[in-house]
């Protein structure tokens, strides 16, 4: 009997290169050349470009290419409340290279509230036709282990067991969100 399915599951990770008018648009906009909004929309005609290629290719699920991240992680971590991104001393080994000096850290109380990335999901379903949109979402562990302590205010928690329920609580409600 031959089989109809493979004893495998393919999937996509989710990030794809950027194309060369999302760098220049991001380099005009350090330059002031255009706005945020000009930089959104050159974002959008790309994602919806990624988001056809994905479906032309048979794809069933798809996702923005994380075109709008400079971090996998970090930039989902900076738009919760209580979370800011900062300048570290050095960035972190990967492949070879060393990244950029960037990190987060806890400085108030966790919380899923108006998350940035919440628009850009919605963006990629309203696009994605019969295609399941896919985000990536960082696993709650990153945030602690990645800076441990260290990165985590002790004046908001003192007791990090007060932390840990409040990462939790933060990792449960933002699926429920999209």
């Amino acid at each position: 009997m031959q089989r109809q399915q493979a004893p495998f599951r393919a999937d996509i990770v989710g990030s794809f290169l950027r194309p060369d008018s999302i760098k220049q648009a991001r380099q005009q906009l350090a330059e002031g050349i255009i706005d945020a909004a000009q930089l959104r929309e050159i974002e959008n005609n790309a994602i919806r470009h990624l988001v056809q290629q994905q479906c032309d290719c048979g794809l069933h699920v798809v996702t923005d290419g994380e075109f709008r991240r400079a971090w996998w992680h970090f930039d989902f971590f900076d738009g919760l409340q209580g979370v800011e991104r900062y300048d570290a001393e050095q960035g972190i080994q990967f492949n070879g290279v060393q990244t950029k000096a960037h990190g987060v850290r806890v400085t108030g109380k966790l919380a899923f509230g108006d998350h940035p990335m919440l628009e850009d999901f919605r963006y990629l379903k309203s696009i994605s036709g019969d295609a399941q949109p896919k985000m990536t979402i960082p696993s709650p562990s990153v945030l602690h282990f990645r800076g441990g302590r260290k990165d985590i205010d002790a004046t908001v928690y003192p007791d990090l067991s007060d932390y840990f329920d409040d990462l939790a609580t933060t990792a449960r409600r933002h699926p429920r969100v999209l």
